[in-house]
């Protein structure tokens, strides 16, 4: 057995955070990573920043429409290899920031409890327990599987992160599911020349949008030649070829490949809970309170796997929390104190949001006023030649308060967060209307904006 001031079982956001902290602090800490090509977490190997050095690569496929399809293959082919390249630079980055400390021992292997204080973790060579008064579970979250028959076992269908890894790119392309992964995916494989088409299992696309907002993108999928089949109830998969019904009609589908993008599970199974006593949500995620403590003192969850938003930024908060915790125990931030979380989604054209929806203002009687103006009247938009979409706010006519935004536009993802920083600092909307920005910029429209 050995002993650890603190034992972080996952190298995702919050844990290496956390582990890189508390080893400034002189404490010796004990990192667990099951896969060594997940050194840094989800979103460096396999989520954001992959996905998104493809999303960027195939804009420039985008512009190039007269390419034969041959040439788009060789050209995504070059993508992947530099994406790859991204990523393992990142990977052996966060390995050594952590590995090379001295107070932080990384070990390779599947970490599970044994009891409240004990993590076993096996590994090929060998089996080693681990103890400490402080365990940290930072495991992040796995793609949900639904149960199709056909899906096992089938050569043809990828989730999200091992679709990221597929050489060859295909011509034709069918997504399962209508979220927000699957939104990037299907934007990114058009641009690249494939023919994509997404089954919709629910009658709404996009649910948790305003209708104007969805209806929005879907017309841009469309534009971008994204078939999306509403109300399409699966019942099996044949080698290529989805088999489906919409309101009682049969029908299918069929690709070159198949893309799983129905979204995703805390990632604990492998975690033995019950030997240490930790209690979970209905959903299947740790509970945990305002500190992100679980139920058993000692124990914190991060990330995924707490249940909360699905973002690598929310899990660097959550290291926030749990740091803010152990130094001043009932001070500082908690989920209590957390603010309003942007979140964007990197198709063409790109959505930002913050804060309340039209629909959900007006669920909970918030009084507002909609502020929206068009992206074809932004100066910078028309040099980026990206004038699709609007941009949209809510505002309280009494207090001046931004209740919330999206933003379907041209660099929403970066000016989002002015947005997002103005409603927690409580700054009133007409601070952003008069502010001075530089010019041409995206920013910039929120003179107009908020006018």
């Amino acid at each position: 057995m050995k002993d650890f001031d603190a034992v972080i079982i996952g190298f995702g956001k919050g844990g290496k955070t956390l582990a890189g902290y508390l080893a400034k602090q002189g404490k010796k800490v004990a990192i667990i990573e099951k896969d060594k090509n997940m050194y840094g977490g989800t979103c460096i190997n396999v989520g954001c920043i992959p996905s998104k050095a493809l999303v960027t690569s195939s804009r420039y496929a985008k512009v190039n429409p007269t390419w034969a399809f041959s040439k788009k293959t060789a050209y995504y082919d070059v993508s992947i290899q530099e994406k790859n390249e991204i990523t393992s630079f990142l990977r052996d980055k966060n390995y050594h920031k952590l590995a090379d400390n001295s107070n932080i021992e990384v070990f390779d292997g599947i970490g599970s409890f044994v009891s409240k204080n004990e993590v076993k973790v096996v590994s090929k060579e060998k089996e080693e327990i681990l103890h400490s008064e402080l365990i940290f579970i930072n495991t992040g979250s796995r793609p949900y599987l639904p149960k199709i028959k056909g899906i096992e076992n089938n050569p043809h269908v990828f989730i999200s992160e091992t679709m990221l890894n597929v050489t060859r790119l295909p011509r034709k392309l069918t997504i399962i599911g209508a979220g927000y992964i699957s939104m990037e995916f299907a934007s990114m494989y058009a641009n690249f020349g494939t023919k994509v088409t997404v089954l919709q299992d629910g009658p709404t696309f996009l649910p948790k949008e305003d209708r104007d907002v969805a209806l929005a993108i879907k017309a841009n999928l469309e534009k971008q030649g994204v078939r999306i089949i509403p109300s399409a109830l699966i019942s099996e998969i044949t080698n290529k070829t989805v088999y489906y019904t919409v309101n009682g009609k049969h029908s299918t589908v069929t690709g070159e490949d198949i893309l799983l993008a129905t979204g995703r599970r805390p990632n604990i199974q492998e975690l033995d809970l019950e030997k240490a006593g930790i209690e979970l949500t209905e959903r299947g995620a740790i509970k945990v309170n305002e500190h992100l403590e679980t139920n058993v003192k000692g124990i914190f969850a991060l990330g995924d796997v707490n249940g909360g938003p699905q973002f690598t930024f929310v899990s660097l908060d959550d290291f926030r929390i749990v740091r803010d915790y152990l130094e001043n125990k009932n001070q500082g931030h908690t989920l209590l104190t957390r603010q309003a979380i942007p979140y964007s989604v990197f198709m063409d054209t790109p959505l930002a949001r913050v804060g309340l929806s039209e629909d959900q203002a007006k669920a909970k009687n918030i009084p507002y006023v909609v502020k929206k103006i068009m992206t074809n009247t932004i100066p910078k938009a028309r040099v980026l030649r990206e004038t699709n979409g609007f941009l949209k706010a809510l505002v309280d006519p009494e207090t001046k308060q931004i209740l919330g935004a999206a933003l379907l536009c041209a660099e929403s993802y970066e000016i989002i967060n002015t947005i997002s920083l103005a409603m927690s600092l409580k700054v009133p909307y007409t601070y952003l209307a008069d502010f001075i920005y530089t010019h041409p910029t995206m920013s910039e429209s929120f003179n107009d904006l908020f006018a």
